[in-house]
């Protein structure tokens, strides 16, 4: 996976389920994957050693790392938003 960007969380996240990766507002937030398709608010990436989807809106990007955009087509519908 290539890291793609950098950000903090703006606020408290708990996803609905084990896909999904929960942080606190204020911690790095490492992004590998941002989701087109269905789940086109959804960016995959990690937090500390735990690794999942989160919604983009609740990061804020200080430092890109690469401009390829990696975008990876999702079949899976979330029905969490």
């Amino acid at each position: 996976a290539v890291l793609m960007c950098r950000g903090k969380a703006v606020r408290d996240f708990t996803g609905p389920d084990c896909r999904f990766v929960n942080f606190k507002k204020g911690e790095a937030v490492y992004v590998y994957y941002k989701l087109i398709g269905e789940a086109t608010e959804l960016w995959a990436g990690s937090v500390g050693s735990d690794f999942g989807y989160f919604p983009k809106d609740l990061l804020e990007i200080n430092h890109n790392y690469t401009n390829e955009e990696l975008e990876l087509p999702t079949d899976v519908s979330f029905s969490y938003f």
